[in-house]
C-alpha cells in the first residue's frame, strides 16, 4: 500500500520567500541592464572614432566633436565629451580615455555602483 498523506510543494512562506527572491533579481536587472546597454553605445562610438583613419593627426576639438555626433545619434546622457580625456605628444600619438562611474538607486539606501574605463591608443609612442 502508497501512504499518500505526504504532500509535495510550496508552503505559503516558501511561496512568499521565492516571490521576494524573483522580485529582488528582476529590480536588480531592469535597474543595472540600462547601464550597460547606454556603455554599449559608447563602446560603439569609441570602435568608430578609433577606425577613423589619421586620428592622430586631429586636433582634439575635432575629435570631441566627433564623439559628440555619436553620443547626440545614440541618445548617450550619462557623459558628455568634454568628459574624455585626450592626450597627444605630437602629431605621431594620441591618447583618448573616458573614466566614469553610474550610481544607480535601487530602494531607500540601497545603491549599485559601476565603473567603466574606456581608451584608444594609436600611433607611435
Amino acid at each position: 500500500m502508497h501512504n499518500h498523506s505526504r504532500q509535495y510543494g510550496l508552503t505559503v512562506v516558501s511561496f512568499v520567500l521565492l516571490m521576494i527572491f524573483i522580485g529582488s533579481v528582476a529590480l536588480l536587472i531592469l535597474k543595472i541592464l540600462p547601464i550597460y546597454l547606454d556603455h554599449s553605445k559608447i563602446v560603439s562610438a569609441f570602435e568608430a572614432v578609433e577606425s577613423t583613419e589619421n586620428l592622430e593627426q586631429k586636433t582634439a576639438r575635432e575629435i570631441r566633436t566627433m564623439f559628440d555626433n555619436h553620443f547626440n545619434i545614440n541618445y548617450v546622457d550619462r557623459i558628455k565629451a568634454s568628459d574624455i580625456d585626450i592626450i597627444k605628444t605630437d602629431n605621431q600619438h594620441i591618447k583618448i580615455v573616458l573614466d566614469y562611474e553610474v550610481i544607480e538607486e535601487i530602494a531607500g539606501n540601497l545603491s549599485v555602483l559601476v565603473q567603466f574605463h574606456e581608451q584608444i591608443e594609436q600611433g607611435k609612442p
